[in-house]
């Protein structure tokens, strides 16, 4: 354990931040599977719509890097195009 104020706060601060690190990628990740288990093209195209929002929030929030939420938003779009020539 730390002794000093300042690094008891900072401990106190990382499990603030974890904790809603863990909430927010992990909603993430839940949207992300949405789109790709969707089994219809009009499911997974309103599920990638949702997505799209909740990757772009968690890029400009400094959650995830700009080219990991871009790669991760082509990707989906990808998989849901697929869906719809396959449809």
């Amino acid at each position: 354990m730390p002794i000093k104020k300042s690094s008891i706060k900072d401990v106190r601060r990382t499990a603030r931040r974890r904790v809603r690190n863990v909430a927010v990628m992990s909603r993430l990740r839940g949207a992300i599977k949405k789109v790709r288990d969707a089994k219809s093209a009009d499911e997974a195209a309103l599920a990638l719509n949702i997505a799209e929002s909740l990757i772009d929030k968690a890029a400009r929030r400094k959650y995830i890097p700009a080219n990991n939420a871009a790669r991760n938003k082509s990707r989906l779009a990808v998989a849901v195009n697929k869906l719809k020539t396959a449809a």
